[in-house]
């Protein structure tokens, strides 16, 4: 038997024969990992849905529509036929009837509209067709608006008001309502297309939507993702009554129950069954966002530790007991600790905006990127750059460049000390959205509760692998980073969540994830490298120290910022 890294003699064990399956439907591709029973990496593989699926039409996985701004959906059939192409090509490399237990990790936020009777659709699915053929009118809805969408602005500002205003509706539900949270893309459905949402016999995320494929039946939405929708009360982890009446009416029994991201969602469907060998004694279990998995792919466990993801979206995590409710961040419960919950902060402008910058001043390449990177000093002479091609997030500002140089770090008013420029030199603006965008980061999450500097951060996601850009984060946050040996650690942690679920079902009860890996993470996929150590070079302590009165300024400029395209706003411009 492979050890399951803890227990004693009746602890539930990894099958040594077994295989677990993780999928990752991010926003641009779905991917695998298929883990063996020593946590061993069998096979990967993935399919992008604009190169492999390109008759759906999408740029970087989503459609913008050019006759609403800030409408940003994605079409759940690509999905679904990507998870019947993708499973194609890994079952000559895997062994799929093996395969004990599968989950998932899905982008957060995105809700899928099924119309009336597509729960009986998905029932009598049959092998011998493709899920995109028989489920091409199973949707109230054929697009999925998805987390990069900012078109429900007053939906948001509607939610806010019924719930008690912004900070009230972030502690009890875990965030305020940001334009991609689910709620407000819910109402702002119920609003506009009324008749879309009369039509709609089930609303799910990404999650769950993937999870209910794979199942053949509608599958509930799991306690983690759905702290990203703004009706679940985050202590109870139970839909909230007044929460659902702010959002539209009849909402509940479109949504369903909630279950813990570690129960069963039932069997694989008998689709899959026969179209792809899996056994039919393979367990679903719940699907979970795209972060939390990032969290249990990292094991993150550690309150000291910070996980910073650089993907399409950067995302910054951490772990804590006693969260702070705030106006940033989002408070998830943990997906592999009952007891704990994760801290996140999100931004829009991540992998997408940073090409746009080497696409303008570095020749469309990454080697010249950094070479333009390495020949600027810290601290870029005070030049600071605030780069959103999209929307943002945090802070909450439009589409836009903005370029300030800092004259003196120490003292004087802002209007003094900082001046609004134009256009910086090639190298300066490539150090600035590095420098900017971790600068905010830090003083984020600072503001959130999460430990800075902090013990370590483990990064994640493409850009994890650019080690000047790691030297920068580490410079700035004040801390050694560590890399995984795999960028994609959603599938990874999803994978690790597989098997996970099978152990607690095979218990009965929950079990510690640590017992999935406890002892042997230095011999597998989940151990750490150190990339960038921290404070082993005289000037570390200084420069960090610099960093750290950048930071006040570069969050003194936000609210500015903030401030001034507010006062537009209101004055109609």
């Amino acid at each position: 038997m492979a050890d399951s890294g803890g227990g004693d003699c009746c602890s539930p064990r990894l099958p040594d024969d077994a295989l677990f399956l993780g999928l990752d439907c991010s926003t641009q591709s779905l991917k695998a990992t298929v883990l063996d029973a020593g946590l061993g990496i069998v096979a990967t593989d993935s399919v992008h849905f604009d190169s492999d699926l390109p008759h759906y039409g999408t740029h970087g996985g989503v459609r913008r529509d050019p006759a609403e701004r800030g409408r940003i959906v994605s079409p759940p059939l690509m999905w679904a036929e990507a998870l019947d192409l993708l499973l194609a090509r890994l079952r000559p490399r895997a062994d799929l009837r093996r395969v004990a237990a599968v989950s998932g990790s899905a982008q957060q936020h995105g809700s899928v509209y099924w119309a009336r009777g597509a729960g009986a659709a998905l029932a009598a699915l049959d092998p011998a067709g493709s899920l995109a053929t028989q489920l091409a009118g199973a949707f109230a809805a054929p697009d999925s608006p998805v987390w990069m969408d900012s078109s429900s602005a007053a939906q948001c500002r509607e939610v806010e008001a019924a719930m008690g205003g912004p900070l009230q509706l972030a502690a009890l539900t875990g965030c305020r309502a940001h334009e991609r949270c689910t709620g407000p893309q819910i109402r702002k459905m119920h609003q506009t297309r009324p008749k879309v949402y009369d039509a709609t016999e089930r609303v799910s995320l990404v999650s769950s939507f993937m999870a209910s494929l794979l199942v053949g039946g509608y599958v509930c939405i799991d306690e983690t993702d759905g702290a990203g929708m703004n009706i679940m009360d985050i202590a109870t982890r139970q839909l909230r009554e007044d929460a659902l009446q702010a959002t539209a009416p009849n909402l509940e029994e479109r949504i369903g129950k909630l279950a813990p991201a570690h129960a069963v969602a039932g069997k694989i469907s008998p689709y899959f069954v026969q179209r792809f060998q899996f056994a039919s004694s393979c367990l679903v279990i719940q699907w979970s966002g795209d972060n939390p998995n990032t969290l249990a792919g990292l094991t993150l466990s550690n309150p000291g530790d910070l996980a910073i993801s650089l993907g399409t979206s950067d995302t910054v995590f951490g772990v804590t007991d006693s969260p702070e409710p705030t106006l940033e961040g989002n408070i998830f419960p943990n997906p592999v600790d009952p007891k704990t919950y994760m801290v996140l902060l999100c931004y829009k402008n991540g992998s997408l905006t940073r090409e746009d910058l080497r696409n303008r001043y570095a020749e469309r390449s990454w080697d010249m990127f950094n070479r333009l990177l390495e020949e600027t000093a810290p601290l870029n002479g005070g030049k600071m750059g605030f780069y959103y091609k999209e929307h943002e997030i945090l802070p909450p500002l439009p589409v836009g460049f903005h370029r300030y140089v800092v004259k003196n770090l120490t003292s004087g008013s802002l209007d003094e000390m900082v001046e609004e420029v134009g256009e910086f030199d090639p190298p300066s603006e490539v150090r600035a959205i590095i420098e900017g965008q971790f600068l905010s980061m830090r003083g984020h999450a600072e503001q959130c509760g999460l430990p800075v500097p902090p013990r370590r951060i483990i990064a994640t996601g493409g850009a994890s692998s650019n080690p000047t850009i790691l030297k920068i984060m580490a410079s700035i946050f004040g801390c050694p980073v560590y890399t995984s040996q795999r960028s994609d650690s959603a599938s990874l942690g999803a994978a690790l969540r597989a098997a996970h679920g099978w152990l607690c079902n095979q218990q009965d009860e929950f079990v510690p994830f640590s017992s999935v890996y406890s002892g042997r993470i230095d011999r597998t996929s989940l151990s750490m490298k150190l990339a960038v150590p921290f404070g082993e070079c005289e000037g570390d302590i200084e420069l960090l120290n610099n960093y750290t009165l950048l930071v006040r300024k570069r969050l003194e400029i936000e609210q500015k910022l903030i401030e001034r395209f507010n006062q537009r706003e209101l004055s109609g411009f």
